[in-house]
């Protein structure tokens, strides 16, 4: 059966996936389907469908002692996140330095000004996401857009903010100003250079943010 042209289940999929997204689901915390079904107004297949899916892209996890769970990531994961979206991102600044329109780029040039304007952390953090995905739409390969998508749900249950450190504030807008140099020069080899050393120094803060060490 449908709701509002889509299946029960993709609706509780994407119900639960803005709750990890806004903070109302917290890594670690279980999920139970009856509380769910209830919440949502459905019965328990289409939950128990939607929990499957998140399992299946990590947004969830399930142990036979806990049942299904917010997936909590260990260091080494975080580490391994990262390690891949720094590849990611090299690529999306790569291929948008050599694809980008204008309108494109005065739209990156007009992000990071509005962002240089602010102090906000969380604020701030919302901008770096635009920033990140003008960058990946100027890139226009639609399969490198799909892994930045997955990638950004997995960035959803690391807590918190970078822009909370000590001095991130200003580094970032260094970071982001080198990228968007590269692009606008049309040096994919820049670009994907200070977009990789972006996001390796983003790991070496959030590692030290959660776990006390880089």
């Amino acid at each position: 059966m449908e709701v509002k042209g889509l299946p029960r289940s993709q609706i509780v999929y994407q119900a639960l996936k803005e709750m990890i997204r806004d903070g109302r689901l917290r890594p670690g915390q279980r999920l139970r389907e009856v509380e769910i079904a209830e919440a949502q107004g459905v019965s328990r297949t289409p939950v128990r469908e939607a929990l499957n899916l998140l399992v299946s892209e990590g947004m969830l996890e399930f142990s036979p002692a806990r049942g299904i769970a917010v997936t909590e990531l260990s260091k080494q994961r975080v580490f391994e996140i990262y390690a891949v979206r720094e590849f990611l991102e090299g690529a999306s600044a790569r291929f948008a330095s050599q694809h980008a329109s204008l309108p494109e780029m005065r739209s990156l040039q007009e992000l990071l000004d509005a962002a240089r304007a602010m102090s906000d952390p969380a604020q701030l953090a919302q901008l770096n996401k635009r920033f990140h995905a003008q960058i990946a739409e100027a890139a226009h390969n639609s399969r490198l857009s799909h892994a930045l998508a997955l990638m950004a749900d997995w960035i959803l249950l690391i807590p918190g903010t970078t822009y909370e450190a000590p001095g991130r504030l200003q580094a970032v807008h260094e970071e982001h100003g080198a990228i968007l140099a590269a692009i606008l020069a049309r040096d994919p080899d820049a670009a994907e250079h200070a977009a990789r050393v972006h996001i390796r120094n983003a790991a070496e803060v959030r590692l030290q943010l959660m776990f006390g060490q880089s």
